[in-house]
């Protein structure tokens, strides 16, 4: 049993900050620029940052959205920058972020930006010409940039000073909300019902394949009414509509990521695992069905690799002389900083992408037409 005692400050603490937003003694503006908000109740492990890269991808595929300005604003979470940045592609985590610095080396064509000042983030992103002038700004390594006709907000749900025009929660299938604790009993960072201010829920990490059953069960443990698998629609207790979709993971083939990097590796048959995420074991579960793993290495979210841990994966390297050592593609923008990485193990480091999609293929179109419908009604 949780003791409640312990979890009353966090509770109560989030309860009256809840409510002063709610009830509008704090205030909450609108960016003056059409923005999607990508976020979750929960610490890490809800796939955001893959998220946001297949919002990125079904804009630029999407007929009305192909030919305008995409942004991703983050706040780049253990960068060692201050104010608003533009992301480049040959910067490094520490400038920017693990997960900024990816998506704009997957997306160059796209504006990647960090904030801690979403508003003022987004000011900028609609009138970068601000950036010539204002003292915050000073420090922005690249200040050419055009003006934006979207904002993808990276993880800003709980960035209530901000209020979007679409707002994105995602939960994973395998961790209900409401059966989870607050931190430090659980992983919950914020209240469990505040899923339903969302607009669209979105449940993660599904298995490959899930029915309507399946999917009809997971809607009554979130506490959802009448939802109908049909149109993705449910409505929350209070009588909300909300709009409802499921996605699975897809694990990519391991890639190399130094230049110095021997793709003969790949087909070995060992594997180290070495993973400074939320939650690693879907990761090595699929691995395990190709590789035997002899040795997981597991730190830290967003951890950044120190002398002494490149150490220990030389160590790892020298003891399993034949496995492939495989990281994940968060991690591997972090291992790119470090400059103590032996040309021997820089052959040997490989990293596993992944992707997200949906269910079901009239799941994927029903989604882009309630955000489309959304962002620009």
């Amino acid at each position: 049993m949780v003791d409640k005692f312990i979890l009353a400050p966090y509770y109560l603490t989030l309860k009256f900050r809840n409510f002063l937003y709610d009830k509008g003694l704090k205030k909450s503006c609108r960016a003056g620029i059409p923005t999607v908000s990508v976020g979750n109740v929960t610490v890490g492990g809800t796939g955001k940052t893959p998220h946001t890269e297949m919002l990125v991808r079904m804009l630029l595929q999407h007929g009305y959205w192909s030919d305008k300005k995409i942004a991703v604003l983050s706040r780049g979470y253990r960068r060692k920058t201050k104010g608003f940045q533009q992301v480049t592609p040959d910067g490094t985590a520490a400038d920017f972020g693990d997960e900024p610095l990816q998506i704009k080396r997957k997306f160059p064509q796209v504006t990647v930006a960090v904030d801690k000042d979403r508003i003022e983030g987004c000011s900028f992103l609609q009138h970068p010409e601000k950036l010539h002038t204002s003292k915050k700004a000073r420090k922005c390594r690249d200040k050419d940039m055009a003006p934006q006709d979207i904002v993808i907000l990276d993880d800003a749900f709980q960035y209530r000073a901000l209020k979007p025009d679409v707002s994105i929660v995602l939960m994973d299938y395998s961790r209900p909300v409401f059966k989870d604790h607050l931190l430090p009993a659980g992983s919950l960072r914020d209240l469990p019902e505040r899923i339903y201010s969302a607009d669209i829920l979105v449940v993660t990490k599904c298995p490959a394949y899930i029915d309507d059953q399946d999917k009809a069960k997971c809607a009554a443990e979130l506490r959802l009414k009448d939802f109908d698998p049909q149109t993705s629609m449910a409505r929350t207790p209070d009588g909300k509509a909300v709009s409802i979709f499921f996605t699975k993971i897809k694990y990519c083939s391991i890639e190399t990521f130094f230049p110095e990097g021997e793709h003969r590796y790949a087909y070995a048959r060992q594997a180290v695992v070495v993973t400074g995420i939320a939650n690693d074991k879907p990761m090595v579960m699929y691995l395990s069905d190709t590789y035997r793993i002899v040795k997981k290495m597991s730190f830290p979210d967003h951890h950044s690799f120190s002398g002494k841990d490149i150490r220990l994966l030389e160590k790892a390297a020298a003891d399993y002389p034949t496995a492939v050592l495989v990281t994940t593609e968060k991690d591997s923008q972090r291992m790119l900083d470090c400059k103590k990485i032996s040309g021997t193990l820089r052959k040997r480091l490989f990293r596993i992408p992944i992707t997200v999609d949906f269910i079901t293929e009239e799941e994927r179109r029903r989604f882009i037409t309630v955000l489309d419908a959304a962002l620009r009604g």
